[in-house]
């Protein structure tokens, strides 16, 4: 109870590295696949995360010139550090709750986290786009990216759920584009909240090293 919060992370940091043993993650995998358990306290992620070979050297460049992070939901979107944005630029986007969004989702019959990444196209041109919820937001991102050139600079998918979550997540998984994700049902805000939180620190401090990197697997 008499802990600092900088102690009580520097613990948990501590005993994942203790129980993570070894791997063959590099050394910026390493800080993200860190974050992610220490928001979830689930080991398992250690077997999910999957990286595209440009994914991290791609979106911690977007962060360092200000690019905009656009959210599927608020959950995400207030997960995401934004002192750290406010450090490199980067505003923090989520039009779920936009009274246009609510009234496209009942002409369309979309969901409004879809028309939410639809509204923000403009914006996902050299930004992040990040699915914590919604596979249809990510459904839609991948449309955006293949019909109308909304090239973003990394998508962070990772929809929880049981309903076209894993298949969704499969279909990024085997594209070209720059991606964090997660294989089967298991993700959600938290996570992707966890994965940008990492981008930025990397972003921010490129000088610190990631933790433990000396326990990858040789």
């Amino acid at each position: 109870m008499t802990m600092q919060p900088h102690d009580i992370e520097r613990e948990s940091f501590r005993i994942i590295q203790q129980e993570l043993g070894e791997h063959d993650f590099n050394a910026q995998e390493l800080q993200i696949v860190t974050r992610v358990i220490h928001a979830t306290a689930d080991f398992e992620y250690r077997h999910l995360l999957r990286f595209h070979p440009q994914a991290i050297p791609s979106g911690i460049q977007a962060l360092r010139r200000g690019a905009p992070i656009v959210t599927d939901v608020q959950m995400a979107q207030v997960g995401i550090g934004e002192g750290m944005a406010s450090v490199v630029g980067s505003r923090i986007v989520c039009d779920i709750r936009h009274p246009d969004v609510y009234e496209a989702a009942k002409t369309t019959g979309l969901t409004r986290s879809a028309l939410g990444m639809r509204r923000n196209a403009a914006l996902l041109k050299g930004g992040i786009a990040v699915i914590g919820n919604a596979p249809t937001a990510l459904l839609e991102v991948m449309r955006l990216i293949e019909a109308e050139g909304a090239q973003p600079a990394l998508v962070v998918g990772v929809p929880v759920g049981f309903v076209n979550a894993a298949e969704s997540k499969a279909a990024l998984a085997q594209s070209d584009i720059p991606h964090i994700t997660t294989v089967g049902r298991k993700g959600g805000s938290t996570v992707a909240a966890a994965i940008v939180n990492a981008l930025l620190r990397m972003a921010i401090e490129p000088q610190v090293a990631a933790p433990d990197a000396a326990q990858r697997a040789t």
